[in-house]
């Protein structure tokens, strides 16, 4: 079920969110009075050229990152001052973290690496491995649990990290670049599902991408240029269905576009 801009609840509520960085006598700001809500139910894409603040506001939304100046609330709950002690909590019950390097331990098993996340929130024996099972089932990956990483494909490997990101059932997700590495089928298998967790499991997805490719699927796509949000452009039809593509000569101009600005 896909949930209106209306409607939808707002599960991050940024307000004049600022992030600056001193070095020396030097200020690098990284981003400037940032508002922004974030809705369950919906894929949102963060774009923008290199050093617009894409990776730096999705740090400080997922508690990694504090800003310099502003409010930050995630499920109604006020973060911006709580002690750094605090802040695993945050992050281990509400946010699950998707890496475009997938962040596996070589040594484990799929399953075994979404098993540690488990077990990291108190979860572990037999438990914790059933339900690692059932996390790579729901990625489509009932028959490579035991594979290592070095014997998974790129797609494949970042289906285990997103199993991993939901270990604790987070109603937030928040990935950087899942699709950067990956070839066209591995990256479409991977933002359909980024997009069915939002949509058909009532998560909110905040998505970093370069990727012109997963722009159709987003229900948001928010633009950062000199650390500002500059624009949202409406949501776009899914990518590859015949019956709701672009036009081909909106398509060719979107993708001309693209390239001048990347």
């Amino acid at each position: 079920m896909t949930t209106s801009l209306v409607s939808a609840k707002t599960v991050i509520r940024a307000r004049g969110l600022s992030k600056v960085y001193q070095e020396g006598a030097n200020e690098f700001r990284a981003l400037t009075d940032v508002h922004l809500d974030i809705h369950a139910g919906q894929l949102t894409l963060l774009m923008g050229p290199s050093g617009s603040g894409k990776t730096t506001l999705l740090s400080i939304l997922g508690c990694i990152l504090r800003a310099s100046d502003g409010r930050l609330e995630l499920l109604g709950e006020d973060v911006t001052s709580l002690p750094e002690t605090e802040l695993p909590r945050i992050r281990r019950e509400a946010i699950g973290f998707v890496f475009q390097g997938f962040n596996l331990f070589p040594t484990l098993t799929a399953a075994e690496n979404v098993a540690l996340a488990l077990d990291v929130r108190g979860v572990s024996g037999d438990k914790a491995k059933n339900r690692a099972e059932e996390l790579l089932a729901e990625v489509g990956l009932q028959d490579r649990m035991r594979a290592f990483p070095a014997d998974l494909s790129g797609g494949q490997k970042q289906r285990v990290a997103i199993a991993r990101a939901l270990a604790g059932n987070p109603p937030i997700l928040l990935a950087d670049e899942p699709t950067a590495a990956l070839d066209s089928t591995s990256g479409r298998a991977v933002i359909e599902l980024l997009q069915g967790l939002a949509r058909s499991h009532g998560r909110a997805v905040v998505m970093v991408t370069h990727d012109p490719r997963v722009l159709s699927y987003g229900d948001r796509i928010l633009q950062l240029e000199d650390g500002r949000l500059t624009r949202e452009e409406s949501p776009r039809p899914p990518y590859g269905v015949a019956h709701h593509a672009l036009p081909a000569q909106a398509t060719a101009n979107f993708s001309e576009e693209f390239r001048a600005e990347f």
